[in-house]
């Protein structure tokens, strides 16, 4: 397909554009956890990754237990499990209190959900499965040997893994903890992530005074996208298109942060200072990737601090954040790893691309279930960022998708970011 005359993101030639999954790895192999760890209550521990395996000190459940309201009896009780007549035991049991004694042959006893099985019984009936006539429990069907009993151990047996070494713990993973009978976890100290703009028109939002001036909308989304991960953000503010500003600013950060997040000066203009900085005086891991919307992306190091640089047009910022970035800040906080899931949905209409260019198209669901495009690829359309449920993702080799084609979406909520 022929380069469109107005495609700014199209790949000049002579120059080698690293491939994405290739910038990837390379990221991969650079960077390690670089945070020490603390101990911290069960209840301080969300969004926070946990330093070692927690190994459950119990079972769960601890002990068998009723998943009904019913009465608990031996299932050999009955012939061949139809319908028949037990005694109805003296008592009853529920959760917190056990009955103490023994359900023998041709017995039940009252059980209420949760309460621990007496020792001899194995199966529970529900008590809308029954007929009670003085002390005579009448069956009116039954439930297959073992059913309506929560066994020991069957979520989590003591000595097992509760949360993953590695693992950013969500509620649901607090929960898995407590229940193991963990009250305090090794957790990573959360990583400090300072946030840079860099421009000469940039300016807040309260200070736009003159129409060359634009306001910076990238730092409170970046520091947004930080905070989301379950980082500590730090407000670097705006540095000038001036080197030496730019090198005092990468001094600051390397000693206040544990990593920066910039956005501007990535590319290979006359004023683009970060890039030409982190190559001359840093280290740069990958800079020219072959990517749409974030070609110029400049990620590295400064006085070993790791840089992710990104591109100043807000899109490609909160693209380039979420693919290249947040993976890096994630593992550098103590995380395994991550690689956000893909999930296969049609497209609506057909899609054409630039062959040998990998991108990523801000797109949303339709009633029926088919994914539909922003309208323009313009990077600085943030209304596209808001008007989206997530990226279309269009491999290199991609040219063309067919309207009705199954392409690969990656939702926001995959990254840690609510609808």
């Amino acid at each position: 397909m022929d380069r469109p005359a107005d495609d700014c993101f199209a790949l000049p030639p002579g120059v080698h554009w690293t491939p994405v999954a290739e910038a990837l790895d390379r990221l991969e192999a650079q960077v390690a956890p670089v945070v020490g760890s603390e101990e911290a209550f069960l209840e301080d521990c969300a969004g926070r990754i946990a330093v070692h395996p927690v190994i459950a000190r119990r079972a769960t459940p601890a002990a068998s237990n009723s998943a009904v309201d019913g009465y608990a009896y031996r299932a050999d009780s009955l012939v061949d499990g139809g319908s028949g007549t037990l005694a109805r035991l003296e008592g009853s049991a529920a959760a917190g209190h056990p009955w103490h004694g023994c359900v023998g042959a041709g017995s039940a006893l009252r059980v209420l959900t949760g309460a621990p099985m007496p020792d001899g019984a194995d199966t529970v009936v529900l008590q809308e499965d029954v007929e009670i006539a003085g002390d005579v429990v009448r069956f009116l069907r039954s439930p297959r040997p073992g059913a309506n009993v929560r066994a020991a151990g069957e979520d989590l047996v003591a000595g097992a893994t509760a949360v993953e070494a590695g693992h950013r713990m969500r509620p649901q993973d607090l929960a898995q903890a407590a229940s193991a009978g963990v009250s305090r976890v090794d957790v990573f100290r959360k990583l400090r992530v300072g946030v840079l703009s860099t421009g000469d028109e940039l300016r807040p939002a309260d200070s736009l005074c003159r129409s060359a001036d634009v306001a910076d909308a990238n730092r409170p989304m970046l520091m947004a996208l930080v905070e989301s991960q379950g980082f500590e953000a730090v407000d670097l503010g705006i540095a000038a298109d001036c080197a030496e500003t730019v090198r005092r600013s990468l001094d600051h950060a390397a000693g206040t942060c544990d990593a920066l997040v910039t956005s501007g000066g990535a590319s290979g203009g006359d004023e683009d200072h970060l890039s030409r900085i982190l190559d001359a005086e840093g280290r740069m891991y990958v800079w020219r990737i072959a990517v749409k919307p974030g070609r110029p992306l400049a990620m590295g190091s400064w006085r070993g601090v790791q840089v992710c640089g990104l591109p100043g047009n807000p899109v490609a910022a909160f693209v380039c954040f979420l693919i290249f970035a947040r993976p890096v800040l994630l593992r550098l906080a103590g995380s395994e790893w991550v690689t956000p899931r893909r999930f296969a949905a049609p497209v609506a209409k057909a899609l054409r691309k630039r062959r040998g260019r990998h991108e990523f198209l801000r797109a949303r669901f339709l009633p029926d279930g088919k994914l539909e495009r922003f309208h323009s690829e313009g990077s600085g359309l943030i209304g596209g960022l808001r008007w989206s449920d997530g990226l279309i993702e269009l491999e290199s080799d991609l040219s063309e998708v067919k309207a009705g084609s199954v392409v690969s979406f990656l939702p926001y909520s995959e990254f840690g970011i609510s609808s």
